[in-house]
């Protein structure tokens, strides 16, 4: 076997070398012709160079660009004829000014055809919306209904943990399935923590749980694009959409750090965007392709009359559709613009919109959290703080724990309520869903909320944000150049 040893002292070493630089030489070659945008390109070609064997590892597991290549398709899923016709239908009458009198909606209706055109997202007049804050208002809800339930429980979570509240939340999804109830619960494989006792416990009750993109060999690479919904749907009539994931951190209780978020409750027709959501990665998580019929899809009847888009993107979509709907609300605002997320990295596009109102004197404010959750990510956040600050943008700095809502209000009719940040990971990576509400009477409750959370805040200030120690700044700066992979 000396053969052998001398091969591999003499060949081993040098094979192993040129097959590395052939592998990293191939992934430059990718990246270059995927035209992405040339700061993410930036990105991984120096963690290429300047981070041998783990700069490729890196590359591989977050850096496929799954949009262009579908997990699946989604005229498997549902009947794509049958969407085109409805969207064909509400663009006609939308350019005749038909679907909707109200002069103020009107006003929005560029993100109304975008939406409808990028997304097949309907717009849909009968709904009854529920602002709710903070987890002890959703969960009482959200229990209360799955109690209510008669014929099907959808779930769809980024976060699904087996704690106090999760706990709560199983055992009334096993009474429900016991009682025969349709129980159908998506989890994402890297945000949750199910044990394969609770999932065995569900399956023994009736329920069925499935993880959506599962994290292991050989499929480790699809660890980057996760599914950031928080989705429910119960009878077809109710629906829940917004920041709060299934976990004790986001009840608020004492010896707890404060979690500021917001969800909504629709009743309406909007309702049936939400299902139709579920299904189709329902489709690519079980491989069960539902049929529409009048227990997913009942007829509803409400006595409200709010205007609602339901907006999804995701690595199955054309379009980074929530992006294009944010950055034409900011485009075209005439008052205001004020958002709020736990996470500001946004998108070149985004931030010139945002740099651009605020400087055509659009009163611009946004509320971020003064101590976030993840380092790395707040230091990247704060990098943008100065080009906004001198652009004219408030910046406000939640003290009061953390906010973790994920909103966005324009003027005095538009608001958008959901799981997507502004940042690059759920502009293009992550499946993210939100609810895009064209209504005077909600503005005004979004508006209300703002400025109750302003009151928690404390002002960032350009004169003292120059001040900032160069640690800091190098820390930010450094941090900024991982944009597009955080």
């Amino acid at each position: 076997m000396e053969w052998v040893q001398i091969l591999y002292k003499e060949y081993f070493f040098p094979l192993l070398i040129i097959g590395y630089y052939t592998l990293v030489i191939f992934a430059v070659i990718k990246i270059l012709l995927e035209n992405k945008n040339p700061l993410k390109t930036h990105s991984y070609l120096l963690l290429l160079v300047l981070v041998p064997i783990l700069g490729l590892i890196i590359y591989i597991l977050f850096g496929q660009d799954y949009r262009k290549h579908k997990f699946y398709s989604r005229k498997q899923a549902i009947d794509i004829s049958m969407v085109d016709s409805i969207v064909d239908n509400q663009l006609n009458l939308a350019y005749q000014h038909e679907l909707i009198t109200n002069s103020l909606v009107m006003s929005k209706a560029n993100i109304i055809k975008l939406l409808l055109r990028n997304n097949n997202a309907f717009l849909t007049k009968n709904n009854k919306i529920q602002m709710l804050i903070n987890g002890e208002e959703k969960f009482a809800s959200l229990l209360k209904d799955i109690n209510k339930a008669t014929h099907h429980i959808h779930l769809e979570y980024y976060i699904f943990e087996e704690d106090e509240i999760g706990g709560e939340v199983i055992d009334a999804l096993i009474l429900k399935a016991k009682e025969g109830v349709i129980v159908r619960l998506i989890y994402d494989d890297v945000g949750s923590k199910l044990s394969i006792k609770t999932r065995r416990k569900l399956e023994r009750a009736g329920a069925i749980a499935k993880p959506i993109m599962p994290v292991y060999f050989p499929k480790f690479s699809k660890a980057n694009y996760r599914d950031h919904r928080k989705i429910v749907v119960i009878d077809g009539n109710i629906g829940y959409v917004g920041g709060i994931n299934v976990a004790d951190r986001y009840v608020n209780k004492k010896g707890r750090r404060h979690w500021r978020d917001t969800h909504l409750k629709i009743e309406g027709n909007a309702v049936h965007s939400l299902q139709i959501a579920f299904l189709l990665n329902w489709y690519y998580a079980a491989k069960e392709k539902l049929l529409f019929d009048e227990f997913l899809f009942p007829e509803i009847i409400t006595q409200s009359n709010q205007c609602v888009q339901i907006a999804g993107s995701g690595p199955d979509t054309d379009w980074a559709s929530i992006m294009q709907a944010f950055f034409v609300a900011i485009n075209t605002a005439t008052k205001r613009v004020w958002i709020t997320s736990p996470y500001f990295i946004p998108n070149e596009p985004v931030l010139t919109a945002i740099k651009t109102a605020a400087l055509s004197g659009i009163d611009v404010q946004i509320i971020f959290p003064y101590t976030a959750d993840s380092k790395i990510v707040h230091y990247a956040s704060m990098s943008y703080m100065k080009e906004v600050l001198e652009a004219g943008v408030k910046v406000h700095l939640y003290t009061n724990g953390f906010i973790h809502a994920k909103t966005l209000l324009v003027d005095d009719v538009f608001s958008s309520v959901g799981t997507t940040n502004m940042d690059y990971r759920s502009f293009d990576q992550n499946y993210e869903i939100n609810a895009m509400v064209y209504c005077e009477s909600f503005a005004k409750e979004l508006e209300k909320q703002f400025l109750i959370d302003v009151e928690q805040c404390v002002p960032l200030q350009l004169s003292r944000w120059d001040q900032r120690p160069i640690r800091k700044r190098l820390l930010q700066s450094t941090a900024r150049l991982l944009a597009p992979l955080l």
